[in-house]
């Protein structure tokens, strides 16, 4: 039985000697062709690998690249021995012990250690994206970051959780979902001592402190501390729209704008008031309608101090000291303070009333029309004075019925 086995062995050794001697007369041919040392102007790469077919322009390009069949790094660093396959690596390399950084930007005076390294960063101020995805035609500015979205369109996910069996496309992309299990959070900001589970994550908070942004627009010259801010700023200029509605084809610069466009077609409203039940499409118009039951104020007119419950209120209360009217009726020229009054106008024109009673079918041009009408109905009467407590259905009855003697008391 042992005898056997060293047999096998001693053929498998054999084989692997004749592969390796294989590989180093492919080296040495490649090493004898007699074309011109350097060919860098015509683009042409005449020293070919035998192995793998990968071409270069030079022959030391090719001999480098040999070593990564032949698994060979004669290159060593003195400081940890780490050894390398070409002398640029380990030059590149030293410079982690040095921490020297002799590739600078020009524009932002950030320095790297490899050229490499500054010249992606130079596309941060450009906006180059060289890199293109030949399945959706998205662009990229490094290399790496084309194949990591490569893999969305394969669908390749060859690294799975132990935990939760979710997959990923990278092992950075599961090392990092793993501390959601962990709840480990390695990196640690010096300034305030906050720590985070991934280190771009890191990076973006230290420039809360630094006020650094280095990512700059090429049109304007504003500046921003995240690359994605950047990318949508640049939809103002461009006028890109990539996120489309299915139902109406409508743009979006923002996937955020897309989501809340929806809600005016499936007519959900996630929002709700927790006072009254009244529920909300918008967080925005949630937090505005809080306000009546707050009484809160926050906008107030520099001209006469009256406080209003949103900037758009007060912006059209403004118009009322300026005169301004910039909604024109195209029928008769009739200026309006507000979008909606021009709405109302326009009615008159067309004689449309989408407001209809559902008691008798009435129909008012304007909801408040509506409103006032129901009280015929209901015998509601929503206004009463504080002297007398005699109840009226609207606002103009109850001032017309008071005189202005209690009006006063009231106004």
């Amino acid at each position: 039985g042992q005898e056997e086995v060293r047999h096998i062995q001693i053929k498998e050794e054999e084989k692997e000697r004749c592969q390796k001697t294989k590989q180093q007369k492919v080296i040495a041919n490649c090493s004898k062709q007699n074309t011109p040392q350097k060919i860098s102007h015509t683009g042409e790469r005449p020293f070919s690998c035998k192995i793998c077919g990968k071409s270069y322009c030079d022959r030391t390009g090719l001999t480098n690249h040999m070593r990564s069949h032949t698994g060979e790094k004669p290159h060593s660093c003195e400081i940890c021995g780490k050894s390398y396959c070409d002398r640029t690596n380990l030059t590149e390399h030293i410079r982690t012990h040095t921490g020297e950084k002799p590739f600078s930007c020009e524009t932002c005076g950030k320095k790297y250690r490899k050229k490499s390294g500054l010249t992606y960063h130079i596309r941060t101020h450009t906006g180059e994206r060289p890199f293109s995805c030949k399945a959706c035609e998205k662009w990229f500015t490094d290399k790496s970051h084309l194949a990591r979205h490569m893999k969305t369109h394969s669908e390749e996910r060859p690294f799975p959780c132990i935990t939760c069996e979710k997959r990923f496309n990278s092992r950075g992309n599961l090392a990092r979902h793993m501390r959601t299990h962990t709840k480990e959070k390695p990196f640690l900001c010096v300034t305030c001592g906050k720590r985070f589970t991934a280190k771009d994550s890191l990076t973006l908070h230290i420039r809360s402190h630094t006020g650094e942004k280095p990512f700059s627009c090429v049109a304007c010259g504003r500046s921003f501390s995240r690359k994605t801010s950047l990318t949508i700023h640049m939809r103002i200029h461009t006028g890109e729209k990539p996120y489309m509605c299915i139902t109406c084809k409508k743009g979006f610069s923002l996937k955020s704008l897309l989501l809340v466009h929806r809600r005016t077609h499936t007519g959900e409203k996630p929002f709700r008031c927790i006072t009254c039940e009244k529920r909300f499409s918008y967080k925005s118009l949630l937090t505005v309608h809080m306000r009546i039951h707050t009484g809160r104020k926050p906008f107030s007119c520099v001209i006469c101090k009256k406080g209003l419950s949103d900037k758009k209120s007060l912006i059209n209360h403004m118009r009322t000291h300026t005169g301004e009217k910039p909604f024109s009726c195209s029928i008769c020229g009739k200026g309006y303070i507000t979008k909606n009054c021009l709405l109302y106008h326009m009615r008159t024109h067309t004689g449309e009333k989408p407001f209809a009673c559902p008691t008798c079918g009435k129909c008012y041009g304007e909801k408040s029309g509506l409103t006032y009408h129901m009280t015929t109905h209901t015998g509601e009467r929503r206004f009463s004075c504080v002297i007398c407590e005699k109840g009226f259905k609207n606002r103009y009855d109850l001032k017309l019925g008071l005189g202005m003697g209690h009006w006063r008391c009231i106004s």
